[in-house]
């Protein structure tokens, strides 16, 4: 994966955005593309990738209603940590070998977005759109966007679009095995690092966008 970053004031506060996953951007197609029909969702996946973690975009239907989800952080999982840290908001109280303290926060959003999602209707195949926000962990320069794709993967984009079958994925340093939810959907994504999250403790936030179909 090649990743670009460029550093921008948003609010009064120095960001980097983190675009692209080599390979999502395509040549001009050699016909034009047509709009979507109107209760079609239409992924841009990159060619000749069977397993890509994101879209290059998704075009919607105007027949297509959707749900905007407000960010999510992760709920206080672990109230023996102390209050504020961001060990209290871990998925884990004794992390797995190599999950970092963001890879465990971001497993916890991702059980928090699907509990939104499930009282829309909804569920994570939905989500066609995605922006996170990651802070850096504590005695860190820059965010922690392997944990975070890590997380990710357990969730999105585990599936191999030429045969349908899972693909196994890597939980912090252990050999990749069957993810923890098998999903076919590659939203379109952006993330984000930013120096603080409303939160004291949190280190990613995530909103969602889902289409009813």
């Amino acid at each position: 994966m090649t990743v670009r970053s460029s550093r921008i004031l948003v609010g009064g506060f120095l960001v980097a955005a983190f675009v692209g996953a080599t390979g999502v951007a395509s040549a001009a197609p050699e016909r034009p593309v047509k709009p979507p029909r109107p209760h079609e969702v239409r992924p841009a996946l990159p060619a000749g990738q069977n397993n890509p973690a994101i879209a290059g975009g998704v075009a919607v239907g105007g027949g297509v209603a959707t749900y905007t989800a407000s960010g999510l952080g992760p709920r206080e999982a672990d109230t023996s940590a102390p209050a504020g840290s961001p060990e209290r908001y871990s998925e884990y109280p004794t992390p797995p070998p190599g999950v970092t303290i963001t890879e465990a926060q971001s497993l916890n959003v991702l059980k928090e977005i699907t509990g939104n999602l499930k009282a829309q209707g909804l569920t994570l195949r939905d989500v066609i759109s995605m922006r996170a926000y990651l802070a850096n962990a504590p005695g860190t320069d820059t965010a922690d966007f392997a944990g975070w794709n890590r997380a990710y993967r357990q969730y999105f984009a585990n599936t191999d679009l030429s045969t349908g079958a899972p693909v196994n994925v890597p939980l912090g340093t252990a050999p990749p095995a069957p993810p923890m939810y098998v999903n076919p959907a590659r939203p379109s994504r952006v993330t984000l690092e930013i120096e603080n999250l409303p939160v004291r403790g949190w280190l990613v936030e995530v909103e969602v966008v889902a289409a009813f179909r």
